[in-house]
């Protein structure tokens, strides 16, 4: 998605440790237009599937996730990362290594939010080593349900999580993929699709 890209050029910040910074329009601070736009990018890419439900994870893929289920007219879990008394009766849970912050979650989703019915599309805003996207298939597929696919605003396609999904056979749909990133020129290159 060009325009993505495009902001991701103007906006974005390489640091090293290949992180891209972006919190200023995706992450933190959030470009409601451009969500808009990925939301409806994300609707023709898999308008091919039934989905009645959109999955993501806490934090900072539940904006876009809202936004994509505006435009599947569906409602979005999220997968929370610490149990909370609000949350009763039985939970589907998995452990999650997060690349951004270096540890591990143990998320969950109530029971009831998912079922066998389901036909589920993960949206979330990075993908790189891709565990917090295997762990949500793993929950989606202990709950009985279906994967219908992953939608991801920003893939670090230099990273394998992207690619070891492909091989297992799953949908993945990213909007902008980054083929490589400098932090000392703070160039970055996207993959053509």
């Amino acid at each position: 998605m060009k325009s993505l890209e495009e902001r991701i050029r103007k906006d974005g910040i390489v640091k090293s440790g290949n992180v891209l910074k972006v919190d200023s329009f995706l992450n933190h601070q959030m470009d409601v237009e451009l969500f808009n736009e990925m939301g409806k990018e994300f609707k023709r890419l898999f308008a091919d599937r039934p989905i009645n439900k959109i999955l993501t994870i806490e934090a900072s893929g539940i904006g876009i996730a809202c936004i994509v289920a505006q435009h599947f007219q569906v409602p979005v879990v999220f997968a929370k990362k610490t149990q909370s008394i609000n949350i009763d009766g039985e939970v589907y849970s998995t452990k999650i290594e997060s690349f951004t912050h270096k540890r591990v979650y143990d998320v969950i989703v109530s029971r009831k939010y998912i079922q066998p019915t389901d036909h589920v599309l993960i949206i979330d805003d990075f993908l790189a080593n891709g565990c917090a996207v295997r762990g949500l298939i793993d929950m989606i597929q202990s709950a009985g349900a279906t994967v219908e696919g992953v939608g991801i605003a920003i893939e670090k396609g230099q990273q394998p999580g992207g690619r070891m999904l492909r091989e297992d056979g799953i949908r993945v749909e990213s909007l902008a993929i980054i083929e490589s990133m400098d932090d000392e020129t703070g160039t970055i290159l996207f993959r053509e699709q």
